[in-house]
């Protein structure tokens, strides 16, 4: 599947129920902006406006053309801030815990990798099972090979999404097979970012996998690349379970905590995205909200590993920066909507009460300010890239009877990320263009 390129010469407009986000609904009244008659207008990729039908429809240029989505809600693309792409194969492996699965199913996976036409066909399918979710940009984990980076960015490219990616770096605590060293490892990303990163709408995230599979020779290779590349990404994983947490002090006994092991190497900082952070102290949430990285809440995987509840309350009272995560595939879906319902429902056991309008932030808006993007993706401002999607409300039998009986927006989100999948998405734009998602 190719995605065509924006054509400069057509205005789009597009009519439908329209909804984007400009603050944190947590915090702000005046969050989002909502028209039950909206319309879009696209030029070039490029949003040219967005608002009440009535009031633009006058811009409408007689050349134009028109697209109907009425009845329907058209929202921007989502935006998921971790996730896995060799890892789609091995999704729904049994496993007892973190460990075990990635000994037992994640690292023999990986290590296929190493072909590049393997890592192609994996790669395809999976920026294919994004769009057909409605997801149209991602933080993407590669393997430790080259091949795989290279595969992902390949595919991306071709359908014009606007991704991210880096090869993982890891030289201790794993086989042999996915073995590289501080050298090789920073060398390769170093390879890689002068072949990607800012190339169309690609960049390149370095990419330590978490502290325990890197020496401090390489955690302090990885702080080298973030002062020589100031504007690549970062991602890695920080206190997902107990026994990662105490591993991490017996590897670094003279680390504060395991946030301060990256801390210490400069890793902390806007555009780096820390997947899980569920057992943080005091000092390591005002830490990390100053240093501006963001969180990756990855809720499904949380679950299905059995890592533990995020705490939003502490969360909200350091004003971190969250965003929403598949983490497929310890994360068991590769939906938004699936993703919203366990955020949902592990903030309850929490005590905490997270709305739908939030959770369509967190993986719009929220997601693009964590990137250092909301000027190219995650709402509808004049200039933003045009990748949106449009929800069905009529998408199953049981969405369509609880839509009806919706009296507010947030009562129609909810019923989306409640009872939502991919059967909601019913178009997919990228760059303005209709995207020909594959039906499976």
């Amino acid at each position: 599947m190719t995605t065509t390129p924006p054509t400069p010469s057509i205005t789009r407009a597009i009519r439908g129920r329209v909804l984007h986000f400009l603050h944190d609904p947590q915090f702000h009244e005046d969050a989002y902006q909502y028209w039950e008659d909206g319309l879009l207008l696209v030029t070039a990729g490029r949003i040219v406006a967005a608002g009440d039908y009535t009031s633009l429809a006058s811009r409408i240029p007689a050349d134009a053309e028109v697209i109907d989505h009425r009845g329907k809600l058209i929202v921007p693309g989502f935006i998921d801030t971790h996730v896995h792409y060799p890892q789609t194969d091995i999704i729904a492996s049994p496993s007892p815990g973190l460990l075990h699965w990635l000994d037992t199913y994640t690292f023999p996976e990986e290590r296929r990798f190493a072909e590049p036409e393997y890592a192609r066909a994996v790669a395809g399918f999976f920026t294919d099972e994004l769009l057909r979710n409605g997801t149209t940009s991602a933080v993407v984990w590669s393997t430790v090979h080259k091949a795989s980076a290279d595969a992902l960015f390949a595919e991306s490219e071709q359908r014009n999404l606007r991704m991210i990616t880096g090869k993982v770096m890891m030289d201790r605590n794993c086989p042999e097979f996915l073995r590289d060293t501080a050298e090789t490892g920073a060398r390769d990303s170093a390879d890689l970012l002068s072949r990607w990163h800012n190339k169309g709408r690609l960049a390149y995230a370095i990419t330590p996998r978490f502290a325990p599979t890197s020496t401090e020779a390489q955690l302090a290779a990885c702080g080298e690349l973030a002062k020589a590349y100031p504007d690549a990404f970062i991602q890695t994983h920080v206190a997902e379970n107990r026994d990662e947490v105490k591993w991490v002090a017996e590897l670094f006994p003279d680390a504060r905590s395991y946030l301060d092991v990256y801390d210490r190497y400069g890793l902390l900082r806007p555009g780096a995205f820390y997947g899980h952070a569920i057992y943080l102290d005091q000092d390591d949430r005002r830490r990390l909200a100053d240093s501006g990285a963001a969180v990756a809440h990855c809720p499904t995987s949380n679950l299905f590993l059995g890592s533990g509840f995020y705490d939003f309350h502490q969360s909200d009272a350091n004003r971190l920066n969250v965003t929403l995560a598949t983490d497929v595939g310890g994360g068991t879906s590769f939906s938004m909507f699936r993703t919203m319902n366990a955020a949902h429902k592990v903030a309850r056991m929490g005590g905490y009460h997270l709305t739908a309008l939030r959770m369509f932030y967190l993986a719009t808006r929220a997601a693009a300010e964590a990137l250092g993007w909301s000027n190219r993706i995650g709402s509808f401002s004049e200039g933003c890239e045009a990748d949106f999607i449009v929800l069905d409300p009529q998408a199953t039998p049981l969405i369509a009877r609880r839509s009806g009986r919706s009296e507010t927006l947030e009562e129609q989100l909810f019923a989306f990320a409640m009872l939502g999948d991919d059967r909601v998405i019913d178009s997919v734009y990228v760059m303005g263009e209709a995207v020909q998602v594959p039906i499976v």
